[in-house]
């Protein structure tokens, strides 16, 4: 299936507010799971640059497993951002001091810090007009030897396929959320395209993999 572009920001409140109420407990967990499986060594206790963090829910996961860490949530939705800030509220203050939001568009010269402790992403690549704004932000603001991991969707073979996904997956989601998640499939890239777009990029330290039916990997330390 030829790649199918979507709009770069889920800025409005509808899409915002199904996104922050599906249930994304497999996936996120398995983001989390996987972190710790690429990088055993990692004790995080600078500041982890999240690009793309949506409604904040794997910015608080590791925020609770990473005590010493702080997060610099990015994401160009304000909508987004909305949800984001509920989130982190509920948790306690000890969380919620480490975890900043802030809205930026990729590529941007306004984050916080110059260098980064650690990189992650989760489903921000597929709605990127340009992938290298990603590719290209990471190696700008990765410290030398900083775990990157990105995760995003893998595009499936064909049209029907992605319907098989979103019914198996979301089958008592919302219209929105379901339409969504099918025009993410279709917008997404396959590990071949990003091994390219790494190449492209200079990040050869960067591996790629599959790991779920619908999910592809990027992770690695970068030393370059």
């Amino acid at each position: 299936m030829k790649r199918i572009p979507e709009p770069e920001l889920m800025d409005s409140f509808e899409q915002a507010k199904a996104y922050a109420e599906a249930d994304f407990k497999e996936s996120n967990s398995l983001f989390v799971n996987l972190f710790h499986e690429k990088f055993k060594d990692a004790t995080i206790t600078g500041t982890v640059l999240d690009l793309g963090c949506g409604p904040a829910d794997i910015p608080v996961r590791l925020a609770r497993q990473f005590p010493q860490a702080e997060i610099h949530a990015v994401d160009g939705s304000e909508a987004m951002l909305f949800f984001a800030k509920i989130r982190i509220q509920k948790e306690l203050p000890e969380i919620q001091g480490r975890i900043k939001l802030i809205h930026a568009l990729i590529p941007t010269d306004d984050l916080p810090l110059v260098k980064y402790n650690a990189i992650i992403s989760n489903s921000l690549l597929h709605h990127l007009e340009s992938p290298d704004s990603l590719w290209q932000t990471v190696k700008r603001y990765a410290s030398k030897g900083a775990p990157v991991m990105i995760m995003d969707l893998m595009r499936p073979e064909t049209r029907e396929v992605a319907t098989m996904i979103v019914e198996k997956y979301s089958k008592n989601e919302p219209e929105t959320l379901k339409r969504d998640f099918f025009n993410s499939l279709c917008a997404a890239y396959t590990p071949e395209e990003v091994r390219e777009q790494l190449d492209r990029n200079g990040l050869h330290d960067l591996k790629v993999s599959q790991v779920s039916d619908r999910h592809l990997l990027v992770f690695g330390r970068l030393f370059e």
